[in-house]
C-alpha cells in the first residue's frame, strides 16, 4: 500500500520530469547535468556576463518560495458558509501564498480567469512578509499583531514588493488553464516593475494589453503636476496560441445604431477584413491560410473555386506585395461565403465580414484598450458596499461593473480566482453575470483576514477583519441577485452559495513540519489526528493532497459498521475508522471505487493489512493509499 504524501505539488520534480521527457540524456538519478544540457541547447545558451535581465535583491529566494511545498491544509467552516451541500464557490481565509500552494494539486491548469488587485505599494499598503521556513506559522503569528505598511522610506521599498509578488504570480500561472487569462489592477508606483515581472513569468509573447482604466474622470487634484484620472490593468494569457480572441462587451444603444445595412438575414455593418494583418498573419506563420479567392468581374460574387474564365483571382497580399493569410480556412470560407462584403479598391479587392446585429447582441463588441465607463468610477465601489451593508466599511473597493466587464470578455464558464480578494467584488460580479447570461462560472476568493482598525466604522459594526466584511457582502449580494433576477429569467440553477475554508497547519501529526518529540507522540497518543480536528477535516485535507476539487460531493455512509466517506459518487472511498476486518474491507471493495484511503494503523492486525490489498485489487481497486 502506498503512503499518501502529506505535501503539496512538487514543482521542482515536475520541472525535472519535463526536462527528462525532452532531454533524457541530461538527467542522471533525478539530477540535471548542466554541462550536457548546455551541449543539447547548442548555441542557444547565454554566456555573456552583461546581458538584459530583471533582477533585485532576494529574487533567488522568491523563486525558491514559489517552488516550496507545504503540509498545510484548509479547514471546512460550514457555519459561515451558504448552501454548503450544493455550493460550487469557495471563500478561503488565509495567507494567499500558502493557499495557492495548497490549491496547486487540485486546481493546476484549471482556472479560466485570475483577477487580482494587489497592494499598490503607495507607502501605506501592507506588503506580506513571507517566511521561507514556515509561512503558516508566521501567518498565524501575524494575525495576532497589527499589519505594517511598506513605508517609502524603507531601503527595500520596491524589493519587498517584488519579493512578495513573484512567488504568488508564479504559482498563479500554474493554476491557469492553457487558455486562461490574467488581469491585474495596478497604479504608477509599480506598473513598470509589474510588467517586467509578468513578462518573465508569463513570457513577453503572452502580454495582451496595458489598459489605462479610468476610475475618476473628474480627476484627483491632490496629485502633483496632473489631476489623476486613471490606474492600469495588465492583461496576460497563459498561452496566446490557445486563444482565438476574447469575448466582447454588451452593445450600447448608440452601438446598435451603426448597423445600417440589411439583407434577408437582418441588419449588419461592415466588419473586419478577411485578410489577417500583422506578423502573426504572414503566410509563413499560417501557410494553410494562403489560397486564392475568385471574384466575378462585376464584383457581386466571390468563391473559393473558379466559376468563370474572367473571374478575378485574389490572394491575401498587402499593397506592398507581402504575402499574408486569410482568417478562415478554405473549407470554412466556402461554407460562409455569403457573409462577406466585396469592395473594389485602388489596390485590388477587399473582403469584409458582415458584422450582424443579432450575433453581436449576443457576443458583444470588442473592448478597447482605453477602459472607461461612468460605472467604473471608484466611488461606485464604495456606494455598492454601503448599499449592501449599510456603511463605509472598506477603502477603495473596485466597482462591480469593472470586474463584470473583465470577466465578460474572458469567460462564459469556468473558475474565476481572486487571491487578493479584499471586499470580494469579484464574487459579486461573477454571480451577477451568471444571473444575466446563465453562465457556468464559479469563484474562488482568497483573502488574508487582516484586522480592521478598532476606531473604524467596520469594527464598530461588528466586522473584526476584512473577511467578515467580504463574506457578509457575498451573502447579501446573493440574496439581492436572486430577488432581482431569478424570478424574471427562470435561472433556478443560479449558485449564490459558497463554502468557507480556513488555512491551518496539517490535521495529522505525522505530516506536521514543526519539530516534534516523535517518541513521546508514539508512546502517548495512538490517534493520528490533532486535538480539536475531525475526520471531516482530514477528508478535505486528503482531497487537497490527492488533487481533487473541494466542491466534489461527499456522502457519509455506513459500510459493515464502519463510517466511510464516499467522494465523487463513490470514485474515492475514505475510511478513517480502526479495527478494520477483511470482511469490512471486502464490503467497501464491492462499491467499486477507483481509489481508497485508510489509516495506516486502521487494520485489525498485520494479516488483515497484508490480505486487504489482494482483496481490493481483485475488485479492481488499484489505487490504495494509507495515511
Amino acid at each position: 500500500m502506498q503512503k499518501l504524501d502529506g505535501k503539496t505539488f512538487n514543482v521542482v520534480m515536475d520541472n525535472i520530469d519535463k526536462l527528462k521527457e525532452l532531454f533524457p540524456e541530461v538527467v542522471t538519478e533525478n539530477k540535471i547535468d548542466m554541462d550536457k544540457l548546455r551541449i543539447v541547447l547548442g548555441e542557444h545558451v547565454e554566456k555573456e556576463k552583461e546581458r538584459y535581465e530583471f533582477t533585485w535583491n532576494g529574487k533567488t529566494e522568491a523563486i525558491q518560495l514559489s517552488q516550496k511545498q507545504t503540509t498545510g491544509t484548509l479547514l471546512p467552516c460550514k457555519e459561515e458558509s451558504v448552501n454548503w451541500e450544493t455550493a460550487q464557490n469557495l471563500y478561503i481565509e488565509g495567507d494567499n501564498l500558502e493557499v495557492l500552494r495548497l490549491l496547486q494539486t487540485s486546481y493546476r491548469n484549471k482556472v479560466k480567469v485570475i483577477y487580482v488587485d494587489p497592494p499598490y505599494n503607495t507607502g501605506r499598503d501592507f506588503v506580506y512578509k513571507d517566511n521561507f521556513h514556515d509561512n503558516i506559522k508566521s501567518y498565524t503569528e501575524r494575525l495576532e499583531e497589527n499589519m505594517k505598511s511598506n513605508a517609502e522610506t524603507n531601503g527595500r521599498y520596491h524589493t519587498d514588493w517584488l519579493n512578495m509578488m513573484y512567488p504568488r504570480l508564479k504559482i498563479a500561472r500554474s493554476l491557469l488553464a492553457d487558455d486562461g487569462i490574467l488581469f491585474i489592477s495596478i497604479d504608477d508606483h509599480e506598473v513598470d516593475n509589474l510588467k517586467k515581472l509578468c513578462n518573465e513569468i508569463f513570457g513577453e509573447n503572452n502580454f495582451v494589453a496595458l489598459l489605462p482604466t479610468i476610475m475618476n474622470l473628474k480627476g484627483n487634484n491632490d496629485q502633483f503636476g496632473f489631476s489623476g484620472t486613471h490606474e492600469y490593468t495588465l492583461v496576460y494569457v497563459k498561452n496566446i496560441e490557445k486563444i482565438e480572441d476574447f469575448y466582447g462587451l454588451p452593445l450600447s444603444e448608440e452601438d446598435q445604431k451603426e448597423y445600417l445595412l440589411k439583407d434577408e438575414k437582418g441588419f449588419y455593418k461592415k466588419g473586419a477584413t478577411l485578410m489577417r494583418t500583422g506578423e502573426a498573419g504572414a503566410r509563413e506563420k499560417r501557410p494553410k491560410g494562403y489560397y486564392p479567392v475568385y471574384v466575378s468581374s462585376d464584383y457581386t460574387r466571390m468563391s473559393v473555386e473558379k466559376m468563370k474564365t474572367d473571374d478575378l483571382v485574389v490572394y491575401p497580399k498587402t499593397k506592398n506585395g507581402k504575402e499574408m493569410s486569410w482568417r478562415r480556412s478554405k473549407e470554412n470560407l466556402a461554407n460562409t461565403i455569403n457573409e462577406f462584403i466585396i469592395t473594389p479598391t485602388k489596390d485590388g479587392v477587399a473582403f469584409n465580414k458582415k458584422q450582424r446585429l443579432d450575433e453581436d447582441m449576443v457576443n458583444g463588441k470588442k473592448a478597447k484598450t482605453l477602459f472607461y465607463k461612468p460605472s467604473y468610477s471608484s466611488g461606485n465601489g464604495t456606494n455598492e458596499i454601503r448599499d449592501l451593508l449599510g456603511g463605509r466599511y472598506f477603502d477603495n473597493p473596485k466597482p462591480v461593473e469593472l470586474l463584470k466587464d473583465f470577466i465578460r470578455i474572458a469567460a462564459r464558464e469556468g473558475i474565476i480566482l481572486d487571491f487578493f480578494s479584499g471586499s470580494a467584488t469579484a464574487a459579486q460580479a461573477t454571480m451577477e453575470l451568471n444571473a444575466v447570461d446563465k453562465g457556468k462560472r464559479r469563484f474562488i476568493m482568497v483573502q488574508l483576514p487582516e484586522m480592521t482598525d478598532k476606531s473604524s466604522e467596520a469594527y464598530k459594526a461588528g466586522y473584526k477583519n476584512i473577511c467578515d466584511i467580504a463574506k457578509e457582502r457575498i451573502r447579501r449580494a446573493g440574496k439581492k441577485i436572486v430577488e432581482e433576477h431569478q424570478a424574471s429569467n427562470g435561472n433556478d440553477s443560479l449558485d449564490i452559495g459558497f463554502k468557507v475554508f480556513k488555512l491551518s497547519n496539517t490535521n495529522l501529526k505525522e505530516w506536521n513540519e514543526e519539530s516534534l518529540d516523535l517518541e513521546k507522540e508514539l508512546l502517548d497518543i495512538v490517534e493520528p489526528i490533532k486535538a480539536g480536528r475531525t475526520q471531516e477535516d482530514v477528508v478535505y485535507e486528503i482531497l487537497l493532497k490527492y488533487g481533487i476539487d473541494l466542491n466534489v460531493p461527499i456522502d457519509i455512509t455506513n459500510i459493515a459498521g464502519k463510517t466511510v466517506y464516499s467522494v465523487g459518487m463513490g470514485y474515492l472511498l475514505i475510511c478513517l475508522d480502526y479495527e478494520l476486518t477483511l470482511e469490512q474491507i471486502e464490503e467497501m471493495a464491492k462499491r467499486n471505487p477507483a481509489r481508497i484511503v485508510f489509516y495506516d494503523e486502521g487494520f485489525k492486525d498485520d494479516t488483515v493489512r497484508t490480505n486487504a490489498q489482494q482483496i481490493l485489487k481483485r475488485y479492481g481497486v488499484d489505487d490504495i493509499r494509507v495515511i
